[in-house]
């Protein structure tokens, strides 16, 4: 593995309950978080290939653990995002290099298909930096129920000289949705919109 990590973390956040009515099945969101070494910490570079490898390497890797920990099948995802918190030696563009030239494909891979974008965010932070990894559907970006953020936060990263990277996937939508648009059943999943 090219990629240096410190650490990875894989958590699950599962909503039984939603303004006191029952929540059933219970929507679940696994979060799996790799806290990395920035090759690039403390100086300019103007190719930023490594990172981009390391994207790609990452993608498979917490989409395969965010499946697992929710204890589906790939095709049985509906939802993903990804997000970056580069610590202050780096740039934004750091986080940028991860995200998106190379990430998807292994993580669409992992949640069986994703003709969707998808959704990211990006910060320089310090330690115990929080962020909000996006999510929308993987098929079908019309479809509002899933429209939702999981936070991302590491308590001892990332340290000036790290990157922490994050993916999201869901086994399905927000909770009790009712604002209407594209349903799930409707997917045609041809164009990344519909």
């Amino acid at each position: 593995m090219a990629v240096k990590i410190r650490k990875l973390i894989v958590q699950v956040d599962e909503i039984r309950s939603e303004m006191g009515r029952p929540v059933d099945p219970p929507t679940r969101k696994a979060l799996a978080m790799a806290v990395i070494d920035n090759p690039y910490a403390g100086r300019y570079a103007e190719s930023l290939d490594e990172l981009i490898a390391i994207g790609e390497e990452l993608g498979g890797l917490l989409g395969s653990r965010a499946v697992e920990a929710l204890g589906i099948a790939p095709d049985q995802a509906q939802s993903y995002g990804k997000a970056a918190i580069v610590g202050e030696g780096g740039e934004l563009e750091h986080a940028a290099a991860i995200l998106h030239p190379k990430l998807g494909a292994p993580l669409r891979q992992a949640v069986s298909k994703g003709a969707a974008l998808v959704p990211s965010s990006k910060k320089i932070g310090g330690i115990g930096t929080a962020i909000d990894v996006p999510l929308g559907h993987k098929d079908a970006a019309f479809v509002r129920s899933h429209f939702d953020a999981m936070e991302a936060r590491v308590a001892d990263a990332p340290r000036a000289s790290e990157i922490v990277v994050a993916v999201v996937v869901t086994d399905s939508g927000r909770p009790m949705p009712r604002v209407g648009g594209l349903q799930s059943h409707e997917i045609k999943g041809e164009d990344g919109l519909r």
